[in-house]
């Protein structure tokens, strides 16, 4: 298939050698630089786009894939707040948007299990829970977007649990997510559920940008084609997959 790439840093090279590995023509790079190539016939041929840009240019990038018509995959975080703006858009004009707060295959697997054993935990209210996420000093928006989703998970399924917060405020029913920012850390993400008497953790590490770049060509080829707002939970089928029975509320 043909694939467009918006953002050419370090996530947008990495999406260019997994596409280019699964035998994928790129036909358009769109940087800073050349953002008059969204009206090329280059960019229109475009079978999907796949955008790892900044929080800032990202509805941008989205708006313009929309004028010409081709299926975006949505890589950049930091842009939630005008989530409802963007789908609303994609529903009422028949467009085509994937969107997923992390492409890693094994974090999506993480989020299923998030969410099982959550639903055990809630349970066992002698577990406080609490949330961390280690990236590289590069990115720009905190906590990140898979810790959000995580957060999200979790505040759904514990009843003693009504929101998150990046501080400590003493009020047991906030979920604290600790964020840190160090060197070339490509994300790690662990859920410690903590108690007087033992502790229980589950974390995911990434090795580097490789599982990223490769869940976003996957998406890419999932998208081709199809209409309307996809994620990961319709391109896995995780429910059928593992048996869990997969909600998005409880």
């Amino acid at each position: 298939m043909k694939i467009a790439i918006i953002g050419y840093g370090k996530m947008g090279r990495a999406v260019e050698a997994a596409a280019r590995e699964r035998g994928h023509r790129i036909v358009s790079i769109i940087d800073v630089d050349n953002r008059d190539d969204f009206r090329s016939e280059a960019f229109r041929s475009a079978d999907a786009a796949i955008e790892f840009s900044t929080p800032v240019a990202a509805f941008d990038n989205f708006m313009a894939c929309f004028e010409a018509g081709i299926p975006v995959v949505a890589g950049t975080t930091g842009w939630l707040e005008r989530m409802d703006e963007v789908r609303s858009i994609c529903e009422r004009e028949g467009q085509t948007f994937f969107y997923a707060s992390n492409y890693s295959i094994g974090v999506n697997l993480f989020f299923a299990l998030n969410r099982c054993l959550a639903r055990l935990m809630n349970g066992f209210p002698a577990y406080d829970v609490r949330l961390s996420e280690t990236h590289h000093i590069h990115k720009l928006d905190a906590p990140s977007g898979t810790a959000l989703t995580l957060a999200g998970d979790l505040t759904a399924r514990l009843e003693r649990k009504k929101g998150w917060t990046l501080r400590e405020t003493g009020d047991p029913a906030d979920l604290v997510i600790k964020s840190i920012r160090e060197g070339e850390v490509p994300g790690t993400h662990e859920v410690m559920y903590d108690s007087n008497v033992d502790c229980i953790r589950i974390v995911h590490e990434a090795k580097n940008r490789s599982g990223f770049a490769l869940g976003a060509v996957l998406a890419a080829e999932f998208a081709a084609g199809k209409k309307g707002w996809l994620g990961m939970e319709d391109m896995l089928q995780l429910e059928s997959r593992t048996g869990f029975v997969h909600d998005r509320n409880n």
